[in-house]
């Protein structure tokens, strides 16, 4: 009798062994918990931590909330302006309600990813060539609200969408390449034209000054003497005043003496 009872007592502990380890469930801190008992949610989601199920009844799915960094592959198209482009993307994205992403959808991810895709098709055939190249965190932001308006309903909040790599056709890269050297040279010829401006200007005032002091002109001449003999030639050039050449042919005309009739 005694041997029954110990036989029965330890069936009914390995029974109930069995049935807390099919029983048992541990949700990660980062995941939550949805349950569906007999094929219908239950309204609780289980939080983190360990957590009870009754086995062949319900079903535990698990959903990760952190945030997802998705790839988004290279997508071609024409632009605005009609040049063929390769733009890929990446997006990063996180579940804020657990129920939502099980129920309202077969695969979140498979369904941003397509979305995603679709939208950067889109995004391309509505912006020119400048726009993809210089400003991106326009289009990032155009891109956020498209996705972020169907994956609310999947129980998904797109955290950002940054546009990763634009690839242009050679043809195009060798065209913009000869533009931005035509660009730099008209900037470089511009900046020369104002230099020549400013120095003529510069030399104009001089001339003025230096006429109303003919001693000024002077001075000038022997800083350029002192400043060409610095350099130790062996050649020294002296400029010679015209004004010195009119003063020297009037002294010389008024020495002359005078013809006979």
């Amino acid at each position: 009798m005694v041997e029954d009872l110990v036989v029965a007592a330890v069936a009914a502990a390995s029974a109930g062994a069995m049935y807390l380890m099919a029983a048992a469930r541990v949700v990660k801190q980062y995941e939550r918990g949805v349950v569906l008992r007999l094929g219908r949610l239950r309204p609780e989601v289980r939080p983190p931590g360990f957590t009870m199920i009754i086995p062949g009844v319900d079903r535990l799915r698990k959903v990760n909330m952190q945030i997802v960094t998705m790839p988004v592959p290279a997508q071609e198209g024409i632009t605005r302006d009609n040049v063929t482009v390769r733009v890929d993307a990446v997006v990063y994205f996180k579940v804020v309600n657990a129920a939502e992403a099980v129920i309202a959808v077969e695969d979140y991810r498979f369904a941003v990813s397509q979305m995603a895709q679709t939208s950067l098709r889109s995004i391309i055939g509505k912006s020119d060539l400048d726009d993809l190249l210089s400003n991106r965190e326009k289009l990032n932001q155009g891109l956020e609200l498209m996705l972020d308006s169907p994956a609310i309903g999947w129980g998904v909040q797109i955290d950002r969408v940054e546009i990763k790599d634009v690839s242009l056709p050679e043809t195009m890269k060798r065209s913009m390449s000869r533009q931005a050297e035509a660009e730099r040279e008209r900037r470089a010829r511009v900046i020369n034209a104002d230099a020549e401006l400013m120095a003529s200007k510069k030399l104009a005032e001089a001339a003025a000054t230096m006429s109303e002091q003919p001693s000024a002109l002077q001075l000038r001449l022997l800083q350029t003497i002192v400043a060409v003999a610095a350099e130790k030639n062996s050649t020294l050039v002296l400029p010679f005043p015209v004004e010195l050449l009119r003063f020297l042919e009037r002294a010389e005309q008024g020495a002359a003496p005078p013809r006979e009739g």
